[in-house]
């Protein structure tokens, strides 16, 4: 909320939004943490456009990494926002935010460690500040939700107001006068909302002249957006959305200004009609096929990202992704992977589903008093495994965690309500705010390296399909067309295909063929990291051995997995992040692989 220290849009003093969040770093967070300040210090953010830095008290570079480091027992950090009204008048915004710090320093009584950086990425520069959970005695640093909520605001808007003055008559009626044609949930709003009786009634008439002109100008305004009907004599009735309206245009227009900036930084030119919104809630909502042009974040204070995607529709679309920031989906599967630009992704709608477990969970309990545990999952099925009924346990501790939807018991058995199933129904509804869409990873190399590549691209697999992604010969749809014409005649030019009187024909064993190619490079160019030879493994075959890591190849993503005498390259799976190190089983069937971790007589394999 903008600091007004009187409560009203016409207060003479500076205003500031600070936006304060407590980050837990138990689990995943530390990693998430550690994403977010590696995202904060991305390309474009600095006034020339190029990669932001962070800086501290007393240097201007900070070496996040290291700030990182020192935090990785903490159990908490604070992140905050701070973006004064007016912050396009600083030529640097970093003497303001080490004045911040010190009178944060001075009102919490200890000293803070903390880094820093701008941003001058959107139309208001802003500051993001991250402090370690810990004071200078090493005891968890706690601070009081008025202070987080108001009392940083206030010292961050009085240091603006000494360095530029307070806001004059003509600055605050010029900011007023500007609203009045806003689509956009305005401060003349909020007081006319304010101000309205029952039946959401209104008049023009204001305190004086000025308040009387504003008040008049906007309320017809709303009259031609349809969001306030004249009654006559200066009275207007507001629409009952009015406020949701407002708000949604207003994210609508901060939308495009982020679409035009990223097509600006690319160098590119879209017309409006080939510019669009992806709504995956939508009724016709379908699978959008296309090319990463951006990657962004909507709200930098919830971690809500967005990409920019030119589709095969040749048309370019803006997709809310909601968080975390980099889980992406492999063939169907969420997995963390980096999404560089001219990356193509398939991106596709979620809906809120009750999952298998969830149903297990649920019969368990209405067998057993409404209670669930461990023991009594392996009562009632003797064929589970222990391991197999921990993973319902997991399910029920994050949505504890998230949602607090189910309680567990001081002994561990767990509270399960006759509504189990739809409370599970709606703790996934709002997961969607979280994660609206799923996204494919179709080749994490850009089109143009895919039509002489020695490998099997995701061209290649369109092309063999048989029901390939229907394109427009624009944008995106031309350069894939044109692609796929290239790539046809390399496949022929290297025996992988043939020209018949009725077009291309592909032998069924291309694909296989293609990539096998690349996995032998691949495997030979290991040989030396290694220290051992490198073994294809065969259809059928057993694989067991470490996990080492993943490798990227324009086939897919592959696991290296070592053995006693040699090692080798199988297709990767999610599951195997969580066993980097680790020995694993799994046997080779077609193009994937069955993975046998966790697994007992009933537990399941991952295909």
């Amino acid at each position: 909320m903008l600091a007004s220290r009187g409560g009203h849009a016409a207060s003479n003093g500076r205003r500031v939004i600070v936006k304060a969040s407590i980050v837990k770093l138990a689990g995943k967070g530390a990693s998430a943490a550690a994403a977010h300040l590696r995202y904060l210090q991305r390309d474009g953010t600095t006034r020339e456009g190029e990669r932001g830095t962070l800086y501290g008290r007393d240097t201007d570079t900070v070496d996040g990494k290291a700030f990182g480091e020192r935090g990785s027992g903490d159990r908490h950090l604070f992140r905050f926002i701070v973006s004064p009204e007016d912050g396009d008048q600083y030529d640097d915004l970093k003497p303001l935010t080490r004045r911040l710090m010190a009178r944060m320093e001075e009102d919490l009584g200890t000293r803070l460690d903390w880094v820093a950086v701008d941003h001058f990425n959107t139309g208001h520069p802003h500051t993001h500040i991250v402090v370690r959970g810990k004071d200078d005695r090493g005891a968890d640093l706690v601070i009081a939700r008025d202070y987080m909520t108001t009392g940083i605001r206030e010292r961050a808007a009085e240091l603006v107001d000494l360095d530029l003055g307070p806001r004059t008559h003509r600055e605050i009626a010029q900011m007023l006068r500007a609203e009045v044609e806003q689509e956009r949930l305005t401060s003349i709003d909020r007081a006319l909302l304010k101000g309205a009786d029952t039946e959401r009634v209104v008049a023009t008439n204001g305190h004086d002249a000025f308040d009387h002109t504003l008040r008049a100008g906007r309320l017809a305004k709303l009259s031609r957006m349809g969001l306030a009907e004249p009654l006559g004599a200066g009275r207007f009735r507001l629409a009952p959305d009015l406020a949701d309206t407002l708000r949604a245009l207003g994210e609508r227009g901060d939308i495009i200004r982020a679409m035009q900036r990223e097509f600006s930084r690319a160098a590119i030119a879209r017309a409006p009609a080939d510019q669009a919104i992806y709504d995956p809630a939508a009724p016709d909502a379908r699978p959008l096929v296309g090319r990463v042009l951006a990657h962004g974040l909507a709200d930098e204070h919830a971690d809500r990202h967005y990409l920019i995607v030119d589709g095969v529709d040749g048309r370019s679309h803006y997709v809310a992704i909601g968080k975390p920031a980099l889980s992406f989906s492999e063939g169907g599967t969420e997995t963390d992977v980096s999404l560089p630009r001219g990356a193509i992704v398939r991106i596709a709608p979620l809906s809120p589903t009750v999952r298998e477990v969830d149903r297990t969970i649920a019969e368990v309990a209405a067998a057993n008093d409404g209670r669930y545990d461990v023991d009594a999952h392996l009562r009632h099925d003797p064929t589970a495994t222990q391991a197999f009924a921990e993973t319902h346990v997991r399910r029920l501790e994050a949505m504890r965690r998230t949602t607090g939807t189910v309680e567990r018991e001081p002994s561990g058995r767990w509270i399960i309500a006759p509504d189990h199933l739809d409370r599970v129904a709606a703790h996934e509804a709002a997961r969607l705010l979280d994660r609206p869409v799923a996204i494919t990873m179709l080749s994490a190399q850009p089109l143009d390296r895919l039509v002489d590549a020695d490998a099997a691209t995701w061209i290649d697999r369109e092309l063999v399909s048989g029901s390939q992604e229907p394109t427009r010969n624009a944008g995106f749809g031309h350069d894939l067309r044109d692609a796929q014409a290239r790539r046809r005649q390399w496949l022929v030019t290297q025996g992988f295909a043939e020209e018949t009187g009725g077009g291309t024909t592909f032998p069924s064993g291309m694909i296989a063929a293609l990539q096998r190619r690349e996995l032998l490079r691949v495997g030979g160019q290991l040989v030396d990291e290694m220290k051992m030879p490198f073994r294809e493994a065969a259809e059928g075959a057993r694989i067991e051995g470490v996990y080492r890591r993943s490798v990227d190849l324009v086939s897919g993503r592959f696991a290296l997995v070592e053995r006693s005498r040699d090692f080798t390259l199988v297709p990767w799976r999610p599951v195997l992040e969580r066993q980097v190190g680790k020995s694993v089983s799994g046997l080779m069937r077609g193009d994937g692989i069955s993975w046998s971790i966790g697994r007992g007589r009933s537990g399941p394999s991952i295909s």
